[in-house]
């Protein structure tokens, strides 16, 4: 796993002192691909494999909002879902 003792992390600023709080940090760079499937007008996930092995999913249309990060196990398991209808009562 990735050593990110060193980033820049930063709380929203909707965080209070004492609370628990998400934070953030810049991975760095990344190639970020979309899939062959996608047109210019469609709704898109991007991919990008990291150097830790894990794999961050951002939107397309909003990539500055924030990346999840994925080992490769659970994004072979979220992919299986998709193609076998397992988050279709979520659409």
């Amino acid at each position: 796993m990735r050593d990110l003792s060193a980033a820049a992390w930063r709380k929203s600023s909707y965080s209070h002192a004492g609370g628990n709080c998400v934070e953030v940090a810049v991975l760095g760079p990344a190639a970020w691909r979309k899939s062959s499937y996608s047109t210019s007008g469609d709704n898109c996930v991007e991919v990008a494999p990291l150097g830790d092995g894990r794999i961050a999913v951002r939107d397309s249309k909003h990539p500055a909002d924030g990346v999840i990060l994925l080992t490769r196990t659970e994004m072979h398991a979220w992919i299986k879902g998709i193609k076998t209808g397992e988050f279709g009562d979520l659409t």
